[in-house]
């Protein structure tokens, strides 16, 4: 009887601490540094928010971050490896409209499931586009463009920083509201597709997220003629909304943060509570503010509704212009 008892009181022990188990190692999280995954080249605006984020989050939790760069398919590569990842909360990713919206609708084959296979952590911000050209570029305005595409079809071309980007589908909503046709040349990142305009290398126009495109704009190497927001930016109050031509035209880019479907949730609570405190640091809300950046900082579960109605929305904008890639 007392070595059965023995047995007994061994593995009521034994199972308490097998279930203890998994929670240990989450009050320890993270032990170890954390992998963010930029699905986009570097300095892009969601490498340029990994990098600002990470600076307050690592040190809040104990740990480091990593940003790895990995470009390709509207953000799509980068995605289908966070996708895949253990969903232990070490391997995180910046993913945007085209990642996490667009993608699903434009591509017909696309590898993960932008809603099954990930767990939302926390919107950074949102920004809208603005309609750029080279500044000894012929087109004053907006209208100038407009008239050039329609004496000329198919041969102004626009940059964006890859294909399924909110950059590629302002150039095409912007086809399909002035019956108009451009040719896109789709780059890898934000800071290529710049490059090409700057240097006079196969782009005309650009439809660029108005964070990277900001400081070329104050220096003087690139004109602004409308962004892309339904009405005009705080950023850039002399530039007008395209709206303000073009009625109905509203496009406004987002940045946000998501792990892995399965990641427990203690986890999920405890990266999107830092990373939100983070946003709401005033150093970084003022940093983000300066790049045209309206902060954010929703919760997972706002997150995830907000990302369901911008699905839905970019269904309908896709079916429309018959937009699809292989």
């Amino acid at each position: 009887m007392h070595r059965r008892a023995l047995l007994a009181a061994s593995t009521a022990v034994a199972a308490l601490t097998l279930a203890g188990a998994p929670a240990l190692a989450q009050d320890k999280y993270p032990a170890k540094p954390i992998t963010y995954i930029v699905p986009f080249g570097a300095g892009g605006t969601t490498d340029v928010l990994a990098r600002l984020v990470t600076l307050k989050v690592g040190p809040a939790l104990g740990t480091s971050f990593v940003i790895e760069n990995k470009p390709g398919a509207g953000g799509g590569t980068g995605s289908d490896i966070t996708a895949k990842a253990p969903a232990d909360g070490y391997t995180i990713q910046g993913g945007t409209i085209s990642s996490h919206a667009i993608n699903v609708s434009l591509y017909s084959k696309l590898p993960y499931d932008p809603v099954k296979n990930f767990q939302p952590i926390t919107m950074i911000g949102s920004m809208p586009n603005v309609l750029v050209v080279r500044a000894d570029s012929p087109y004053k305005s907006l209208q100038d463009v407009i008239a050039a595409i329609k004496a000329k079809p198919g041969t102004i071309n626009y940059a964006s920083s890859g294909s399924g980007t909110s950059q590629h589908l302002s150039g095409a909503f912007f086809e399909q509201l002035t019956g108009s046709k451009m040719v896109h040349v789709p780059y890898k990142s934000s800071a290529e597709s710049l490059n090409a305009i700057l240097g006079g290398q196969g782009a005309d126009i650009i439809f660029e997220n108005l964070a990277p495109a900001l400081p070329h704009i104050k220096a003087g190497k690139l004109r602004a003629l409308g962004v892309t927001s339904e009405k005009r930016s705080a950023t850039l109050p002399e530039v007008p909304a395209l709206a303000e031509t073009l009625p109905g035209f509203s496009i406004v880019s987002w940045q946000a943060i998501f792990a892995p479907a399965g990641v427990p949730q203690p986890v999920v609570d405890k990266l999107s509570t830092e990373v939100i405190k983070a946003i709401n640091d005033p150093e970084v809300k003022s940093k983000l503010v300066a790049q045209g950046i309206e902060p954010s900082g929703m919760t997972p579960a706002e997150l995830s509704a907000f990302q369901k109605s911008e699905i839905d929305k970019w269904a309908r904008v896709i079916k429309a212009g018959n937009i699809k890639i292989d």
